[in-house]
């Protein structure tokens, strides 16, 4: 079983166009246009049973609507393999009761981008609803390290991540990116085996560029294979979870790159899916 704990879909109307205008932003190259038929066809081709959708909030009155349609549509996703998050935006001022919300439609957790929600994750809003979120029982991912369209300031830092943990104990924070997306070294010495999971989004493998871009895009902060691997055994396998960041790897080659690099089966088959079906819950996958 694979589970993709990381991708990103937008309405079928849009998302061509929204993939296009992100694309020249990042200076990346995305692999499907960004629909829901897109991923599916994605996750076909790759043979991945599950996967992740993580919606970004960039404004308080995008939660209610964008939770309103996913609350209609996520039976019927989810017959289909997604698994829909819920996200919230740290100028929402209902943010309990929509949390609780989520909570009473089965929604296991939400997605906090603090880049494009320009906030440090240690500020106090960003807490409130991490700790609000914990104590629900849901599943928090976190854009961690620096965002390749946004470089000029780490909005969810080691240190941030740190002061989070500190503070709020969250029993179920995943963190994107293995930890902290171009901070490689502060991630293997401060945050590898602190009890958080990584997901492997948009570490592993090259960065691609857009084609129709001139420019190029961060190309030099990805993870080697070694120390990919070697990061992995440090943290623990056991709390890592297969991403690509879906439109913006290729999904069957990162399962392709992973499935050849040195872990045991065992390892192998616990990031691929079991580890996620054993956070989400999905208890009849991985008996």
């Amino acid at each position: 079983m694979i589970i993709d704990f990381h991708t990103h879909t937008f309405p079928e109307k849009i998302s061509a166009k929204v993939i296009h205008k992100l694309a020249l932003v990042s200076h990346s190259k995305p692999f499907t246009d960004g629909s829901v038929s897109g991923l599916l066809g994605s996750m076909k081709e790759a043979d991945i049973d599950y996967s992740v959708s993580l919606p970004v909030m960039t404004n308080p009155e995008q939660v209610e609507k964008i939770h309103d349609t996913m609350f209609a549509e996520q039976e019927a996703l989810f017959h289909q393999g997604i698994i829909s998050f819920g996200g919230m935006h740290p100028d929402y001022t209902n943010y309990k009761k929509e949390l609780l919300r989520l909570k009473e439609h089965q929604v296991p957790g939400i997605k906090l981008h603090p880049a494009y929600q320009n906030i440090d994750l240690d500020d106090i809003r960003m807490l409130r609803i991490i700790e609000a979120a914990s104590e629900l029982g849901l599943i928090v991912l976190v854009h961690a390290g620096i965002d390749i369209g946004i470089p000029d300031h780490n909005y969810s830092s080691v240190s941030h991540i740190l002061k989070v943990l500190h503070q709020v104990q969250p029993e179920k924070l995943v963190l994107a990116h293995m930890g902290n997306w171009s901070c490689w070294d502060e991630v293997e010495s401060d945050l590898a085996g602190a009890p958080v999971w990584f997901d492997t989004a948009f570490s592993l493998g090259p960065v691609v560029p857009n084609p129709e871009d001139s420019l190029m895009p961060i190309r030099s902060h990805n993870l080697s294979d070694e120390a990919f691997v070697r990061l992995c055994k440090k943290h623990g396998t056991e709390r890592i979870l297969f991403g690509t960041d879906s439109p913006w790897q290729e999904q069957s080659d990162i399962v392709e790159r992973l499935r050849a690099l040195p872990f045991s089966e065992e390892e192998r088959e616990g990031i691929l899916g079991k580890n996620a079906a054993s956070l989400l819950g999905l208890k009849s996958q991985i008996s």
